[in-house]
C-alpha cells in the first residue's frame, strides 16, 4: 500500500487541508472507491477504512491481481466532518454538485478538480454516497441512466437491489455522472445509514465491493455469492407522503413487507402530543425507504415502497 496526497490546500488558523489516496497494487487503473464526500457521511467513511483495513491484509498475501491497481479515497470533505456540517463548511456548497471541477476556482471547484483528475480512467469507479432526504435504505447499487449503464455488472456487487435512475440537469454535476460520461462503468452504494455506523449494514458493503472485485478479475479472494439482485427503476418506486407537519413516529424499517392498508407512521402535535394523523400503506411491497428524522413538514416523503414485491 501506498498513501499519498492528491489535493493539499493551506489553512489560515489550523493545519492544511489534505486528501489522501491509498493505493493497492500496480499497473492498469482497475477500480476506485471514494468515500465520504459530505460531512455527514459517518458510515461512508467507516465502510472505506474497513475496505482499507481488508485491501492491506489481502496484498500482503499476494492476493491483488498481478497488474492491477485500486485506489480509496476515504474522505473528501473532512473539514465540515469536523464542525457537523453535511457540506463544504465555509460556503455551504455540496462538493458532489460542481463536478468535473475547475482548478482555477473557487475552493470546492478545486478540490472536484483536483479528485476528478485522480479517479479517472479506472475501469471500475465505486462511490458510497448518501440521499439527499435524512432516511435508511435497504442496501442497494444505484446507477444513472445514461445510457452507458450496466445493471448486469451492477448485479456482481451481490447486494439485494439495483436501482436505475434518469438523470435530472442537477445530477450531470455528480461524480458519478462524470466517472461514466468519461468512460468508467461507474456505481453508487448505499448503506441502512448516514449520520451513524451500522455495523452490519457496513459489513455487507464492504463484502459487496470485494465480491465485485474478485468477480472482475482484481481480486483474488474467496466469498459467498450474496444476492441475485432485483433490478428496478426508481420512478417505480411508490412515495408515501405526509399530510401535516409534526412528529414522525414510524413504525416500519426498510426491509419490511407491508401490506395495503397497513398503520406506517403516525403524525405527533409536537405541542399537544396528539396523534394528528395517521399514514397508511396504499399498496402491498416492501419498504426500500424509511424517513429518520424526528420532525416531518407537510407533504413530506416518509417511506419508498417497492410495489407488489414479497420476500
Amino acid at each position: 500500500m501506498t498513501k499519498e496526497v492528491i489535493f493539499s490546500l493551506k489553512g489560515v488558523y489550523r493545519e492544511k487541508f489534505e486528501i489522501e489516496g491509498y493505493k493497492f497494487g500496480t499497473g492498469e487503473k482497475a477500480a476506485c472507491i471514494v468515500g465520504a464526500m459530505r460531512g455527514n457521511e459517518m458510515q461512508q467513511l467507516y465502510i472505506c477504512s474497513q475496505i482499507i483495513k481488508a485491501l492491506k491484509d489481502l496484498e500482503q498475501h499476494g492476493a491483488i491481481s498481478h497488474g492491477k491497481q485500486i485506489l480509496v479515497v476515504p474522505s473528501v470533505n473532512h473539514y465540515s466532518m469536523n464542525v457537523q456540517k453535511r457540506f463544504w463548511a465555509i460556503d455551504n456548497i455540496d462538493i458532489n454538485r460542481v463536478f468535473p471541477g475547475q482548478a482555477d476556482g473557487d475552493t470546492t471547484k478545486q478540490i472536484a478538480a483536483a479528485l476528478f483528475e485522480n479517479v479517472k480512467g479506472y475501469s471500475y469507479g465505486i462511490q458510497f454516497a448518501s440521499f439527499y432526504m435524512p432516511g435508511d435504505f435497504i442496501p442497494h447499487v444505484r446507477m444513472m441512466e445514461t445510457g452507458y449503464q450496466s445493471p448486469s455488472l451492477a448485479n456482481l456487487f451481490g447486494l439485494p437491489y439495483v436501482v436505475i435512475r434518469e438523470p435530472k440537469p442537477m445530477d450531470t454535476a455528480t461524480l458519478n455522472y462524470n466517472w461514466q460520461m468519461n468512460g468508467t462503468n461507474a456505481f453508487s452504494i448505499y448503506t441502512n445509514s448516514t449520520d451513524l455506523v451500522d455495523e452490519k449494514s457496513a459489513r455487507q458493503a464492504v463484502s459487496s465491493v470485494l465480491r465485485f472485485l474478485t468477480r472482475m478479475g482484481i481480486l483474488k479472494y474467496t466469498n459467498h455469492s450474496g444476492y441475485i439482485a432485483s433490478v428496478i427503476k426508481e420512478i417505480d418506486l411508490m412515495p408515501i407522503k405526509t399530510d401535516s407537519a409534526g412528529f414522525y413516529r414510524r413504525f416500519k424499517e426498510p426491509g419490511d413487507p407491508v401490506s395495503r392498508g397497513e398503520l406506517l407512521a403516525e403524525i405527533v402535535d409536537p405541542y399537544e402530543g396528539d396523534v394528528k394523523s395517521q399514514i397508511y400503506s396504499p399498496t402491498d411491497g416492501i419498504v426500500f425507504f424509511s424517513h429518520t428524522s424526528p420532525l416531518v413538514m407537510e407533504n413530506a416523503v416518509i417511506y419508498k415502497i417497492i410495489r407488489r414485491m414479497h420476500e
